[in-house]
C-alpha cells in the first residue's frame, strides 16, 4: 500500500513539474513573440512615416528646381520634412539613421542652389532615394 501511494505521489510530483516547465516555456514564447510583433509594428508604422515625408519633400525639390514654384517649393518646408525624417529615423534601425543623417547633410548643402543647379536638386533627390531604399530594405527584413 505504502509503495502505491508513493508510486502515485511520483506521478503527481512528475505531472507538477512537467505541467510548470511547459507553463513557463509557453509563457516565454508567448512574451517573445509579443515583443517581436510589437517591434515590428513600430518599425512598419515608422516606415510608412518615412515614405510619406520622403515623398513629400521630393514633391518639394521638384515644385522647387522644376515648376520654380515658391510656394510648394518653399525651403522652410523642405527643412521641416528633413528635420522630421531625421527625428522619425530615430526609433529605426542604424541603416535609416545613417541615410536620413545624410540626407540632412545633403540637404544642408544643396538646398540653396536646388532652385537654379540642377546639380543640387539631382543630389537631394539621390539622397531622397538612397534614404527610401533603406527604409524599403528595413521593411523587407521585418518577420
Amino acid at each position: 500500500m505504502t509503495s502505491r501511494l508513493n508510486s502515485r505521489r511520483y506521478i503527481f510530483q512528475l505531472t507538477a513539474i512537467f505541467s510548470m516547465i511547459f507553463a513557463l516555456v509557453g509563457f516565454s514564447y508567448n512574451v517573445w513573440r509579443m515583443e517581436i510583433s510589437e517591434y515590428n509594428n513600430t518599425m512598419r508604422t515608422a516606415s510608412f512615416e518615412l515614405l510619406l515625408q520622403l515623398s513629400e519633400l521630393e514633391a518639394i525639390v521638384f515644385a522647387a528646381h522644376y515648376d520654380k514654384d515658391p510656394v510648394a517649393g518653399n525651403p522652410r518646408k523642405g527643412w521641416i520634412k528633413v528635420n522630421l525624417i531625421n527625428d522619425l529615423s530615430m526609433i529605426t534601425e542604424e541603416k535609416v539613421i545613417a541615410s536620413a543623417a545624410d540626407l540632412k547633410t545633403v540637404w544642408q548643402h544643396h538646398w540653396p542652389q536646388m532652385t537654379d543647379q540642377r546639380e543640387s536638386a539631382t543630389r537631394i533627390v539621390e539622397q531622397i532615394d538612397h534614404t527610401r531604399a533603406s527604409v524599403r530594405h528595413l521593411l523587407a527584413s521585418l518577420e
